[in-house]
C-alpha cells in the first residue's frame, strides 16, 4: 500500500537519492550540482522555495517516489503550479505510484488558487509522454527552452 502525504525536512536526503536515480535515467548525472544541505535550506529554511509530496511504501516506510513543484506566476494566467518532476524509484515503477503523486499535485494545485500547471518532459521520454497523455494534456510547440547559468 503506498500512501501521499507532504513532504519533510528528514525527507530530503531520500528525495535527493530520488534526484540522484532520475538524473541517472536521463543521461545526466553529471549535471547534478545540487545537494542535501542546498535542498534542505531551499525547501525548509526561512524561505521556502519549493514543495513536495512523497510517495511512501507503508509496509517498510521507505520514500519509493516523489513529486517537486513550485509556485510561479504567468502574466496571462495568473498563479500557476510547475511541476518540477515526478520521481519513482525503478522498482516501484509500473504501480501507479506517478498517477497518485500527479493526482495530489493536481489537488495541491486546486487547493492553493493555480489557474493550472506546468512542467516539461524530454522528447525521448516516451513512458513519459504516454503517461502525461492519459491526463489530457496539452503539449506546447513553438516554445524553446532558454537558460543561464551561473
Amino acid at each position: 500500500m503506498i500512501s501521499i502525504r507532504p513532504g519533510t525536512l528528514e525527507d530530503i536526503p531520500e528525495a535527493f537519492e530520488l534526484v540522484m536515480e532520475l538524473a541517472v535515467y536521463e543521461r545526466a548525472a553529471d549535471q547534478v550540482t545540487n545537494t542535501v544541505e542546498q535542498m534542505a535550506l531551499d525547501g525548509f529554511g526561512p524561505n521556502p522555495l519549493f514543495g513536495m509530496l512523497m510517495a511512501e511504501d507503508s509496509d517498510s516506510k521507505k520514500i519509493v517516489g516523489m513529486a517537486l513543484y513550485f509556485f510561479r506566476y504567468s502574466t496571462w494566467k495568473g498563479k500557476r503550479l510547475y511541476l518540477e518532476d515526478i520521481i519513482v524509484t525503478e522498482d516501484f515503477r509500473g504501480y501507479g505510484i506517478g498517477k497518485l503523486l500527479l493526482d495530489a499535485t493536481i489537488e495541491t494545485a486546486r487547493e492553493t488558487n493555480c489557474t493550472g500547471m506546468m512542467w516539461q518532459v524530454l522528447d525521448w521520454n516516451e513512458p513519459a509522454i504516454g503517461f502525461y497523455r492519459q491526463f489530457g494534456t496539452r503539449f506546447d510547440d513553438g516554445w524553446t527552452n532558454c537558460h543561464l547559468d551561473f
